[in-house]
């Protein structure tokens, strides 16, 4: 059985490989423009599967299956309320970026504000990335393929310890050499590539899971007898114990949904890269309709583990990996596996190439050699990389015991989130806004979150109101903020937000009418499962 699995696991693993090779070695790794924005090329296909994989890795696959188990559909909020959040990336957010003709968030910032605004925002994005988002990946990613493939089995490491860095280590190398030597076009072939192996290996888990609850009765038996036996696990409106409170979607969880898919650069690097403004809306609105199709396969097998496995002691991040493991027939767990494999190396290397993008951009040439050549600032981008991915795979370990790793992920990501989210939003709407008031915002806010969240006795007011309105509460303070000191300190002119001629800016007729019909599809979606 391990033999099988692991050449499925190792044929699918080289055949992306290869196939991400053969499309793109003849492309421009050596300009700015072609290493850290494909050059402009990237048509809706490529964008979709992209943004689809770079979210889509195993803190997702992992630990929102892991929510599920604990909390039940609940958690669904992360997939179904993200569409929203893609629907203002396509009609708004995005004609802006790409009418500023920015690589990077922090540029944008510079342009509207000023350097200093562009400084502190690179020194934020790199410290997140560096401490809370690449571990999480390596991490989450580790401790699924062990329950996947049964690395415990298969290597003869008895020491789950030694078993983690290891783990840790080989991933992070194999994700760094895909970001650092092939760019942003290498990272999006091979997630599109991944992408359509993980929507059908996800869906064939809800398959033959559903299947095991029915003992082999088929789909739809297995769904009743889901229904009949965990009726509260599949309501769409979530408690005021569970993680995801149902008032929290208009609050907290809308503004992280918001931020993660419209400010975020590890996300929205690949919108930066669309080949003009419609084809860059084709591929935001088809990661939509996909995020609606999210719950099948990162929220409905946490529910189905939690049947099979609730009463043997199984822990809620270990739930999925051994959904898999024990479901699957073998030559299908290997496939599962480098798929999953795939969905670590494209969150991971999507976030190291942002990383990258944001240190040579924004720092190397920002600041510190300000005359550098195309080549120097494409190596510095490599060198700090491989220095980040060291750095990563040492702390990535160290997470072990989280008891919600999403959740985790989640609380920590607000810390910068929400005064990012803050001052672009301001930025985009306002014109007078000074510079002083983003640089007050960025620090201010992300000090305000964190005292919330770890210093006596500020940490009891999240507990009171519920972390998600907290946080709700700290981004609104922070637009007053930013608006007061406008109108008492305004700037002396009128910003204008000019078009650089970067791509073409004609929208795509389909935007608003598509952008609607998602909207409504969430409210429906909520609505089908309310108090099921």
């Amino acid at each position: 059985m391990h033999a099988l699995t692991l050449a499925s696991f190792l044929f699918f693993t080289g055949l992306v490989a290869f196939i991400t090779w053969r499309i793109t070695r003849r492309d421009d790794h050596s300009s700015t423009s072609g290493y850290f924005l494909a050059g402009r090329t990237l048509t809706f296909p490529l964008i979709a599967g992209s943004l689809l994989m770079t979210n889509l890795s195993t803190e997702q696959m992992v630990g929102l299956n892991g929510a599920a188990f604990a909390d039940g559909l609940s958690v669904m909020a992360w997939e179904v309320v993200a569409v929203i959040a893609l629907v203002a990336l396509a009609l708004f957010f995005l004609p802006r970026f790409l009418r500023s003709g920015i690589a990077t968030l922090p540029q944008l910032l510079e342009i509207r504000f000023d350097r200093g605004t562009q400084l502190i925002t690179n020194v934020i994005f790199l410290i997140a990335y560096a401490v809370i988002l690449l571990p999480i990946i390596l991490y989450s990613g580790a401790m699924g393929l062990q329950g996947m493939l049964d690395l415990q089995g298969l290597t003869g490491i008895q020491s789950p310890t030694v078993l983690l860095w290891l783990t840790v280590w080989v991933v992070g190398i194999i994700g760094a050499i895909y970001a650092l030597f092939g760019g942003l076009r290498t990272v999006a072939v091979s997630d599109t590539l991944n992408g359509v192996g993980l929507l059908v290996g996800g869906f064939l888990i809800v398959y033959f899971g559903l299947q095991a609850v029915s003992d082999g009765g088929g789909v739809l038996e297995g769904w009743s007898l889901l229904k009949e036996s965990h009726p509260e696990k599949l309501n769409s409106i979530g408690g005021a114990e569970q993680q995801v409170p149902f008032f929290t979607l208009f609050t907290g969880v809308f503004l992280i949904n918001v931020f993660y898919w419209t400010t975020n650069q590890q996300i929205i690097q690949r919108t930066f890269a669309a080949k003009n403004l419609a084809e860059g809306q084709k591929g935001v609105l088809l990661t939509g309709f996909f995020k609606l199709l999210g719950p099948l396969y990162l929220v409905l097998p946490g529910i189905i583990a939690y049947h099979l496995y609730a009463d043997q002691g199984v822990r809620a991040d270990e739930a999925y990996g051994q959904l898999v493991f024990n479901v699957l027939p073998p030559y299908l767990t290997g496939f599962f596996a480098a798929v999953m494999v795939g969905a670590i190396l494209s969150s991971f290397n999507s976030a190291l190439n942002s990383t990258t993008t944001i240190f040579s951009l924004g720092i190397y040439k920002g600041v510190l050699n300000k005359n550098a050549s195309e080549a120097q600032v494409v190596r510095s981008g490599k060198v700090f990389g491989w220095i980040m991915a060291a750095v990563t795979m040492v702390i990535a370990p160290l997470l072990a015991g989280q008891e919600s790793l999403f959740g985790y992920l989640q609380k920590m990501n607000a810390i910068y989130f929400i005064p990012i989210l803050a001052v672009v939003v301001v930025g985009l709407l306002s014109r007078r806004v000074p510079p002083m008031a983003a640089k007050i915002a960025l620090v201010g806010g992300c000090l305000l979150i964190a005292a919330g969240y770890f210093v006596p006795p500020f940490n009891k007011l999240p507990v009171i109101m519920h972390e998600f309105h907290f946080v709700a509460l700290v981004f609104v303070l922070l637009v007053a903020m930013m608006l007061l000191i406008g109108r008492l300190r305004p700037r002396e002119t009128p910003w204008v937000h000019e078009d650089v001629q970067a791509v073409d800016l004609t929208p795509w007729k389909g935007a608003v009418p598509v952008g609607i019909v998602l909207v409504l599809l969430v409210v429906i979606i909520y609505a089908a499962f309310a108090g099921v």
